[in-house]
């Protein structure tokens, strides 16, 4: 399998904190795999923001997502809460929790939420997204 050939990865998850690590290590050993380490650590930090969000401020279960497509790699987290993501409260520079959403507009290219609604399931999905172009790019030298 070639690094432009389309794939999906989804990884159902407990309501366990011990769930982000288990998301961190999926994420670095799928990327490995298809030849992309050079996303490797920001997408690992990526997935255990949006993960350790779902399993923190949520009840039940949650999903890890992973899609690649077109040079841009989605990382996704589903949970079972409707509620939109915290994403606009102030956040002290040296408070020690409340900022994984700040470090995902910080570090991914873009990032988003919506609803969702299908077969009788609820919650949201939060996701973001790191272009592989701009990695290698910004690279020195």
């Amino acid at each position: 399998m070639s690094a432009t050939e389309p794939w999906t990865y989804a990884l159902h998850i407990p309501h366990d904190t011990r769930a982000v690590t288990v998301c961190r290590r999926t994420v670095r050993l799928v990327l490995t795999l298809h030849g992309l380490i050079r996303l490797a650590d920001v997408a690992e930090l990526l997935a255990a923001e949006l993960v350790s969000n779902a399993v923190r401020h949520t009840k039940g279960p949650a999903a890890l997502r992973l899609a690649w497509r077109g040079g841009v790699l989605r990382i996704g987290a589903w949970d079972a809460s409707p509620l939109p993501p915290p994403y606009d409260l102030p956040v002290a520079s040296d408070a020690e929790a409340g900022r994984g959403l700040v470090l995902v507009r910080a570090c991914a290219d873009d990032w988003g939420w919506h609803p969702l609604r299908q077969g009788g399931d609820t919650g949201k999905y939060v996701w973001c997204e790191l272009a592989a172009a701009q990695l290698v790019s910004s690279r020195p030298g």
